[in-house]
């Protein structure tokens, strides 16, 4: 996979030299790429912002730098046998699609994503509508709030990614373990010692019965989620229920009930 990143903070994406991001480059695994918009200013003091249109606080990032890195970048875009790969170009916004882990998988099978690192009040809309010319354009959001620039969003998405890709976590058996693969939270784990400041393992970690250890972290997984995120209980399907599953959300307040995952405080008579 090949990676491309825009920023007028190159140095902020450094951290991607690091841990296995860092070494699935190294490995070259990964391609990615960080790109100065400063480098494609054509002016001496390497302008990227103006003045809004329509008045307003705050300043707007240029079209025309914007316009010459990404046509670059589409340039260099891999080759299949159909020709040059149309590339991804993912624009972190608070008015985009809600980034998650479906979309990391998504994504990561993907040849070639490309990002823009906003910044000021963002980037003039018409470069968005440029770039559909050569990319695939979607504006993600990571959350609804709003961040200084995209610097921090594309960090977070391409170590969600490239994490995907085969090869950059050693064990792959982890990914399907983890919190949202399965549309619930990771269940707790532990460590040695078994007793730790009056704190002790749950017996049944400790028993050998792989069996009884699954229910468990089943059942803990289920206990979280509906805890933590009933929002995510509600949308999973019954139908990939056993009765186990189904006892753990009925004393976790969650029943089934027309074919779906509600909430029993929500319907006081079942």
């Amino acid at each position: 996979m090949r990676i491309d990143v825009v920023s007028i903070f190159p140095e902020y994406l450094a951290a991607l030299d690091l841990s296995l991001i860092g070494k699935a480059r190294r490995e070259g695994l990964l391609e990615l790429n960080v790109h100065d918009l400063r480098d494609y200013t054509f002016d001496k003091h390497r302008t990227v912002d103006d003045t809004p249109y329509g008045g307003g606080a705050g300043m707007v990032m240029k079209p025309e730098p914007w316009a010459a890195a990404l046509r670059r970048i589409a340039t260099e875009s891999p080759l299949d046998a159909a020709g040059p790969v149309k590339p991804t170009l993912i624009v972190p916004s608070p008015a985009g699609a809600v980034f998650d882990q479906a979309m990391a998988y998504e994504l990561a099978e993907h040849e070639h994503i490309s990002f823009a690192c906003g910044r000021y009040e963002g980037i003039d809309e018409r470069v968005l509508e440029f770039a559909q010319e050569h990319f695939d354009v979607r504006p993600v959001s990571i959350g609804d709030y709003v961040l200084n620039g995209g610097e921090v969003a594309v960090l977070a998405m391409v170590e969600a990614i490239g994490r995907l890709i085969p090869g950059v976590v050693g064990n792959p058996e982890s990914l399907v373990e983890e919190s949202h693969s399965d549309g619930l939270l990771e269940y707790p784990v532990y460590t040695k010692p078994a007793e730790w400041e009056g704190h002790e393992v749950p017996e049944v970690l400790l028993s050998g019965n792989h069996g009884k250890i699954t229910r468990f972290r089943r059942n803990e997984q289920l206990k979280r989620t509906a805890e933590r995120r009933p929002d995510l209980i509600v949308k999973l399907d019954p139908a990939t229920f056993n009765r186990h599953d189904r006892d753990t959300l009925w004393h976790a307040g969650f029943a089934i009930h027309e074919g779906k995952v509600i909430d029993k405080g929500e319907h006081p008579g079942l």
